[in-house]
């Protein structure tokens, strides 16, 4: 698989391929690494922070998962000054292979790209995952596009897209949804899944 180095953003949230991730960037090693991303047309990394704090602290050093999404930077509204609103999508997950960090806070990272889900086939028996998230979507007709959680195009017979999709939305803890990211195999993701929205009641089919 493909290396490439990347900027690192620890967070407390898990972001999955094609995810949605609104960000508040005031933070001038951020401010500076969005502004990179959109020159060069990059991504940066988001990993799930285990330690320390979002933002830098003099006493803090952050540690997090050595495995995470690239984000890219879809839209930026500069709404007030030394604050950037950010909307950016999840890609392809990563393997970190080594960090350091730099003398402004930011950490960049050599990483490894892994292989994307392949598209399979929603089975009979799972079915009831996607009609439950089909659910949602619809009764989101109301609220602006720009305000779902989950962002078109939509592919609903899709058991990685709809169980990166229920990842997101259910109120899951971020160590769970940080190993449901990293399985390989999309239908043992969309089983699992499957089995907490059943407990929930939430499949009627």
């Amino acid at each position: 698989m493909a290396t490439i180095s990347l900027p690192l953003f620890p967070l407390s949230t898990v972001l999955f391929p094609d995810g949605v991730l609104p960000l508040q960037i005031f933070e001038v090693r951020y401010l500076d690494m969005i502004s990179h991303c959109l020159t060069e047309d990059s991504p940066f990394g988001v990993v799930l922070l285990t330690h320390g704090q979002e933002v830098r602290t003099p006493q803090g050093l952050e540690r997090f998962v050595a495995s995470g999404t690239l984000a890219s930077v879809q839209d930026t509204t500069a709404s007030t000054p030394g604050l950037l609103q950010v909307v950016c999508r999840g890609n392809s997950r990563f393997q970190v292979l080594a960090s350091e960090r730099r003398s402004n806070g930011l950490w960049m990272a050599e990483a490894e790209l892994l292989e994307d889900d392949h598209a399979v086939r929603i089975p009979s028996d799972l079915k009831g995952a996607a009609d439950a998230l089909d659910r949602v979507l619809s009764s989101l007709h109301d609220v602006p596009q720009s305000r779902w959680p989950v962002q078109p195009p939509f592919r609903l017979d899709d058991c990685g897209w709809v169980a990166n999709r229920w990842c997101e939305l259910l109120p899951l803890p971020n160590q769970q949804k940080q190993h449901m990211l990293m399985l390989d195999n999309p239908m043992i993701r969309l089983e699992l899944l499957h089995d907490v929205l059943d407990e929930h009641g939430l499949i009627t089919s």
